[in-house]
C-alpha cells in the first residue's frame, strides 16, 4: 500500500470565465444573450474557437469542423472572433485581480489562480473570494466562476462543477469525497488519448484511478501516471506562481561583420521569430507584445514594439516583427545587432486563434512542430528564413530571392 502524502495547508482559488469570448460578444451585442453563439472561422473550412451553452445542447464543441457546427445548429449565430477585444477585456479581468490579490497567477487568457493562504484570519477565505468574484461582474460585466480548495488541481475541478456563473468550495476533509464520483475527465491533466487508454483498463471515475497501485499507473504512464495517481488523492503541490507581465523570450544575433544588406536582414529576422514561435507553441505560452531591436555600427541601440492581441502563430508575428523593423531602420547605418523579444506571454494554445486561420493552417502549424519535437528546431523552416543560414555562418550576403511563404522540409521528412 502506498503512503499518501497529506493535503497541503494552503488555500488556492481558481476563478475562469464562463465562455469568455461569447460573453465579450454579448456584452457588445446583447441580442446574442440566450441565443445560440459559435465563434469561429466562417467558412466551411473554419474551426470552432469557443461556443455557447445553448450551442452546446446541440452538441457543438471548441475544436469542431465549422461546416458540422452549422448542421448540429443550423440556427446558431455565426460570429468570427475578435482577438484584440478578447484581449483587452482579460486585460481588464487581470488587472482588478492584482489590486486586490495578494499572490495571482494568469493561467490563461481566461483564467486565474490566487494563493490566498491566511485570509480566512482576517476576513474569510471564501467571503473574500465572493466578494472579488462580484467586483469582477460588477467592473467587468462578465460572468466568472471560481472554486476554492486546498491546491490547484481541486479547486480548477471544483470550478468545472460550479459553472455557469457559480461558487463552489472544498474544504480539506470533503476532497476525496468531492473527486471520488467524478469522471477522470474532470482531471486537467488527461486528454483524449489518456482518457480511452485508461477506459480501456476500466477507470472511469476518479475514485477507480486512486484505487491503482500507483506501480502500475507508473509502469502504464511514466512519471505522468504518478502525477495523475496523486491528483485522484487530491495531492497537487504546484505553487500559484506569481504573475508578471515582464515575462518574456527573446533572442539577438550580432554580426561578425556590421551589415546595411535589407534582404539579409529582414529574413534572418524571419528565421529568429520562427524560431521564438515555435518556443511559444513547445511551452504553450501565447505573446501580446512584440519588440524588435537594432545596435548600429557606433553602439546606439533603438527599439520599436508593438501590442497585438494574444497569438503564437508564426504568419502573424512575423508580419509584427517585420513592420517593426521597418518602423526602426530609418538612418541606414551599418548594423552590428539585431534582436527580437515576445513579452506579456500568458498561457494558451492555438485554440485561442481558431477564428483567424483555417482547420487546414493549424494542421500545418501542428505538423510542422510535430517533426520539429522529434527531429529539432531546425529540421523544418521557411524558405526565407533559410536564405541567410549560409550568410550567418560566413557573412555572404549573395542569397537569391527566395518565393515568399515557401517552406523546405530538410532530412527529406515529409
Amino acid at each position: 500500500m502506498q503512503e499518501i502524502s497529506p493535503l497541503s495547508n494552503k488555500t488556492v482559488v481558481h476563478y475562469d470565465l464562463d465562455t469568455f469570448f461569447v460573453s465579450v460578444e454579448r456584452l457588445q451585442n446583447s441580442k446574442l444573450i440566450g441565443k445560440p453563439v459559435i465563434i469561429g472561422g466562417t467558412s466551411d473550412r473554419g474551426v470552432v474557437a469557443s461556443c455557447s451553452y445553448e450551442s452546446r445542447l446541440f452538441g457543438v464543441r471548441s475544436g469542431m469542423p465549422m461546416k458540422l457546427a452549422r448542421r448540429l445548429c443550423p440556427e446558431s449565430f455565426l460570429i468570427r472572433g475578435d482577438m484584440e477585444s478578447y484581449s483587452r477585456y482579460s486585460d481588464v479581468v487581470t488587472q482588478i485581480i492584482a489590486e486586490r490579490a495578494p499572490v495571482y497567477e494568469k493561467a490563461s487568457i481566461d483564467e486565474h489562480y490566487l494563493d490566498i493562504t491566511g485570509m480566512d484570519r482576517f476576513f474569510g477565505c471564501l467571503k473574500w473570494a465572493h466578494e472579488l468574484r462580484h467586483t469582477i461582474i460588477r467592473e467587468s460585466g462578465l460572468p466568472i466562476s471560481f472554486g476554492l480548495s486546498v491546491n490547484k488541481t481541486v479547486s480548477k475541478i471544483a470550478t468545472g462543477e460550479a459553472k455557469p456563473n457559480g461558487e463552489k468550495e472544498v474544504q480539506r476533509q470533503a476532497v476525496q469525497p468531492f473527486l471520488d464520483p467524478l469522471s477522470i475527465r474532470k482531471i486537467p491533466m488527461i486528454g483524449a488519448k489518456t482518457y480511452h487508454l485508461l477506459r480501456s483498463m476500466g477507470i472511469d471515475t476518479i475514485h477507480s484511478l486512486a484505487c491503482i497501485p500507483m506501480e502500475m499507473m507508473q509502469q502504464v504512464l511514466g512519471e505522468n501516471g504518478v502525477v495523475m495517481w496523486k491528483k485522484a488523492h487530491g495531492i497537487d503541490n504546484t505553487p500559484v506562481k506569481p504573475y508578471s507581465e515582464q515575462k518574456s523570450i527573446s533572442t539577438e544575433r550580432t554580426f561578425e561583420q556590421d551589415t546595411t544588406d535589407i534582404y539579409f536582414l529582414e529574413q534572418l529576422l524571419v528565421g529568429m521569430t520562427e524560431k521564438l514561435a515555435f518556443q511559444l507553441r513547445k511551452q504553450q505560452k501565447m505573446t501580446s507584445c512584440v519588440t524588435v531591436k537594432i545596435k548600429y555600427s557606433n553602439f546606439d541601440t533603438h527599439s520599436q514594439q508593438l501590442r497585438i492581441p494574444y497569438t503564437q502563430f508564426d504568419h502573424t508575428l512575423l508580419q509584427t516583427a517585420k513592420d517593426l523593423f521597418r518602423k526602426l531602420y530609418q538612418r541606414r547605418m551599418l548594423i552590428r545587432l539585431i534582436g527580437v523579444r515576445f513579452s506579456h506571454l500568458v498561457s494558451g494554445t492555438q485554440q485561442l486563434d481558431l477564428f483567424e486561420d483555417t482547420s487546414e493552417r493549424v494542421s500545418l502549424y501542428q505538423s510542422m512542430d510535430q517533426i520539429r519535437n522529434r527531429f529539432g528546431s531546425s529540421a523544418i523552416r521557411r524558405a526565407s528564413g533559410l536564405a541567410v543560414r549560409k550568410a550567418i555562418d560566413e557573412m555572404k550576403m549573395v542569397a537569391p530571392p527566395i518565393p515568399p511563404g515557401q517552406l523546405i522540409i530538410k532530412r527529406g521528412y515529409y
